[in-house]
C-alpha cells in the first residue's frame, strides 16, 4: 500500500505541476493580452486625444481669422463713415461760408445805398454836422459828445428830436444842437440819421 500511496501522490505532483505550468502559461497569456489590450485602448485615446486637441486648434483659428475678418470689416465700415463725417462737415463750412459772404455782400451793399445819392438828404444836411462831428462821424464834438457814426437810426432820431424840442441838453450842448437842428423836420432828421447810422 505504500507503494501505491507514493504513486498516487507521484502521479498527483507531476498532474499538479503540469496543471501548474498551464495555469501558469493561461495566466502569462491573460497578462500579455490584457497588456495588449490596455496598450491599444491607450493608443487609440492617444489618437483620439490628438485628433481632438488637432480640431480644437483648427476651430480656434478659424474663429481667429473669422474675428479678425470682422474687425477688418467693422474698421473699413468706420473709415468709411468718417470721411463721409468729413465731407459733409466741409460741405457745411463750404455752404455756411457762402452764406457769410452773401450776407456781408448784402449788408455791404446796404451800407452803399445809405450812403449813396439816395441819401443825398441825408448827406447834405450832415454837411452842418462834420464842423463839430467830423467828416467821418468819429470826432466827439468839442470833446464832450459821443461819435455819432455807426449809432442805431433810433437813438439818433430821438436824440436830434429832444435837441430841437429843447428837451436834452447832454454836457451842455443842448442850445448848440437847438439852433443846428432847428430848420430840420422829421423828415431831414430821419435822413442824416440813416446817413451818420451807415458811416
Amino acid at each position: 500500500m505504500n507503494k501505491i500511496t507514493l504513486l498516487s501522490l507521484v502521479t498527483a505532483t507531476v498532474l499538479f505541476t503540469a496543471c501548474g505550468e498551464d495555469a501558469k502559461k493561461t495566466v502569462t497569456d491573460a497578462a500579455t493580452s490584457v497588456s495588449d489590450s490596455v496598450k491599444e485602448t491607450a493608443t487609440s485615446v492617444s489618437d483620439t486625444v490628438k485628433e481632438t486637441a488637432t480640431k480644437a486648434v483648427d476651430a480656434t483659428k478659424e474663429a481667429a481669422e473669422a474675428a479678425s475678418d470682422k474687425a477688418a470689416e467693422v474698421a473699413e465700415a468706420a473709415s468709411d463713415k468718417a470721411v463721409e463725417v468729413k465731407e459733409a462737415t466741409e460741405k457745411k463750412a463750404a455752404d455756411a461760408a457762402t452764406a457769410l459772404k452773401e450776407r456781408a455782400a448784402a449788408t455791404t451793399e446796404a451800407v452803399k445805398e445809405a450812403v449813396t445819392p439816395e441819401n443825398a438828404a441825408g448827406k447834405a444836411a450832415y454837411a452842418k454836422c462834420a464842423g463839430c462831428h467830423g467828416a467821418d462821424g468819429k470826432t466827439k464834438a468839442l470833446g464832450k459828445s459821443p461819435e455819432v457814426a455807426g449809432q442805431p437810426v433810433a437813438t439818433l432820431v430821438e436824440a436830434l428830436k429832444g435837441y430841437k424840442a429843447g428837451t436834452r441838453n447832454i454836457s451842455g450842448m443842448g442850445m448848440l444842437m437847438k439852433g443846428q437842428v432847428a430848420s430840420m423836420d422829421d423828415a431831414t432828421i430821419t435822413a442824416v440819421s440813416e446817413y451818420m447810422s451807415a458811416m
